[in-house]
């Protein structure tokens, strides 16, 4: 394992110096990233100094570094956990050594697990590069950064890969991935949820809960792979990407806990008179996020993800522990549903290995199930008879077998004109939109936050509440963001 060489041009533990024509590459494509990063990252925060976070090593008990720094100048670097295993562990070539380079019968899928994971992180960045400007507090403004400036170093990581082993291809790749834009109808990000406006705080710390939750998964699962460069780079990528759950999970948390807060005031238990989002709203607002997040996981009958499992590209969530007896899975089938047109459901088996993709996606939704307990015991403790819930995965379907057949969040069956008649019930509606875009306003003052959510419990690296986590040039609220 190399050490990490923290001064080079491109810090990374890859011995990048070794490789003159590797490094040269990179660093012609560093100025087009920058650009990028300057046209497509936070607008309005570039000069300032933020307290982040850096990777210096890939050592658990101390792999980042925090101080001031200004979002440009961030170090993005290339970082590989150390090798963990040197044989497969799943699949036909399970127990065959672990691959150093791409094996030519498989570069084709594994170029386009590569390119699709990678275009995600730039994605996000573009999705919330306004958030900025409405920043409930500086602990959730650096919050924000910190995830953005991770986004890049995994877009990093990706763009490492296609120009080490896949040659023009990879470098063409790499450049088309600084060329998409998030919801652009011309050229627009390769998933759908990664084309879906972020407008409010509240989007956002649903999307960190529940669409980058999926990052975490499909991450895991690449982190099986047998093409060890993959595998090593998406376990250190797991190391980051943990800290944009957290600001998801606890960021509903501390809505819902606020939200509870003002009922309590309010005997009507009208919040929005007191400048709080109300428990239905935030419900509405767990219906999108969640619904969209599940068909990143793809159909639940799937060809393609057969064929990843066979040849080692990609794993099931934890592969290689005790969860799965198996490691093959030749003769194992999987329960699922199937909807009918009538919106009846059948029980069915499906070969495991063309269920790949809801196996994954039942892990996590066991994971979401969790978080969303924690939140009504946030309800509870208020003495609050109301409760938060997952939508049935049969809700708002795009992908998969219940994307043509339209279900209520409960799992009911609806005609297109019944659903038509009561979608302001179940996703957020204009005036919802309108109501809590309207709280969308900053607060920049260290240790304030806005009315509609709470402050933390901890602040980041240990910092005390009223913590200063951004330096301005200048005062923000003053600022022509235009």
């Amino acid at each position: 394992m190399a050490a990490a060489d923290l001064n080079a041009k491109i810090p990374n533990n890859v011995n990048l110096a070794d490789d003159r024509k590797l490094q040269r590459a990179l660093e012609s494509w560093q100025p087009d990233f920058i650009d990028w990063w300057q046209d497509m990252g936070p607008v309005g925060f570039q000069q300032d100094q933020i307290y982040l976070r850096t990777a210096v090593s890939v050592e658990a008990g101390g792999w980042a570094h925090f101080d001031y720094v200004k979002m440009p100048e961030y170090r993005w670097g290339i970082f590989l956990a150390p090798q963990g295993r040197d044989e497969i562990g799943f699949g036909d070539n399970i127990g065959k050594p672990v691959w150093d380079n791409v094996p030519g019968d498989v570069r084709k899928e594994l170029k386009r697990i590569i390119v699709t994971q990678g275009d995600t992180e730039p994605a996000s960045v573009e999705q919330q590069r306004l958030l900025g400007q409405t920043a409930p507090s500086l602990y959730d403004l650096r919050n924000l950064f910190q995830v953005n400036v991770e986004e890049g170093r995994h877009l990093w990581a990706m763009v490492y890969l296609l120009h080490s082993f896949f040659g023009r291809d990879g470098r063409e790749e790499a450049e088309d991935m600084l060329a998409r834009r998030s919801g652009n109808e011309d050229s627009p990000r390769i998933l759908g949820a990664f084309n879906e406006p972020i407008d409010t705080w509240l989007d956002f710390f649903c999307f960190t809960m529940f669409t980058d939750r999926d990052g975490k998964y499909q991450l895991a699962a690449l982190a099986e792979s047998a093409f060890d460069p993959l595998a090593r780079t998406t376990q250190f990528m797991l190391t980051e990407e943990a800290h944009h759950l957290f600001v998801g999970e606890t960021g509903v948390q501390r809505v819902v806990h606020k939200t509870c807060e003002l009922m309590k005031q309010d005997s009507n238990e009208d919040v929005t008179k007191l400048g709080g989002i109300s428990l239905d709203i935030i419900q509405k607002y767990i219906n999108r996020w969640y619904s969209v997040s599940l068909d990143l996981f793809g159909s639940e009958d799937s060809s393609n993800a057969a064929t990843f499992f066979s040849q080692g590209l990609k794993g099931r969530f934890k592969e290689q522990s005790d969860r799965y007896p198996d490691h093959k899975a030749l003769e194992q089938v999987y329960q699922y549903k199937l909807p009918n047109e009538d919106g009846r459901i059948e029980s069915c088996e499906i070969p495991m290995r063309r269920a790949m993709n809801l196996v994954l996606r039942d892990a996590y939704v066991e994971d979401c199930e969790r978080a969303v307990r924690k939140w009504n015991n946030v309800i509870k403790k208020a003495g609050i008879s109301s409760e938060l819930k997952l939508p049935s995965e049969h809700f708002n379907r795009k992908m998969g077998l219940y994307s043509n057949v339209n279900f209520g969040p409960d799992g009911s069956f609806l005609t297109r004109e019944e659903w038509s008649a009561r979608r302001d019930e179940f996703l957020p509606s204009q005036e919802d939109v309108t109501y809590v875009k309207s709280l969308m306003v900053p607060t920049y003052e260290a240790g304030k936050f806005a009315s509609w959510v709470s402050s933390p419990k901890t602040g980041i690296n240990r910092q005390a509440e009223d913590f200063e986590y951004a330096k301005f040039e200048g005062d923000p609220l003053t600022r022509s963001y235009a």
